[in-house]
């Protein structure tokens, strides 16, 4: 039976409603300075990654995303998901679901730098949302 390949923890997304505020916040208190900002067209998402050692603080913000917008709604500005890092994110969700593990994405799709990412859902892991990320190819 193959097992499931993490490499690492990619980030720690957290949602906000302005970018520009919630990465001064960050440097103020924890001296994290922005890295990468773009705008994910394909999740109508703007991100901003804060390095920090091996992995990154990702600030997220919806730019039309619906689900963001509900999230912000509902809970306000925090904690969105943890994302981490696999190695053959189609063999990650195939495995998964031949564990019955419900998952939210069931192919991969575009994320932030190019990246692969697929969601398993909250259920699967006691209320948090994780996402599998395979780096692009550089």
């Amino acid at each position: 039976m193959s097992t499931l390949k993490i490499k690492k923890i990619d980030h720690v997304a957290v949602c906000v409603k302005d970018i520009d505020q919630a990465a001064a916040r960050w440097r103020e208190v924890l001296g994290l300075v922005p890295g990468r900002r773009e705008v994910v067209e394909s999740q109508k998402t703007e991100a901003a990654l804060l390095p920090l050692g091996e992995t990154s603080v990702e600030l997220i913000a919806p730019r039309g995303n619906e689900g963001l917008e509900r999230f912000l709604e509902k809970r306000g500005p925090g904690l969105h998901h943890i994302a981490v890092e696999v190695e053959g994110i189609e063999t990650a969700i195939a495995l998964l679901e031949g564990l019955g593990v419900p998952m939210i994405d069931r192919i991969p799709r575009a994320g932030a730098r190019g990246h692969k990412v697929a969601f398993v859902h909250p259920r699967a892991t006691g209320g948090v949302l994780v996402e599998l990320v395979e780096p692009a190819r550089s």
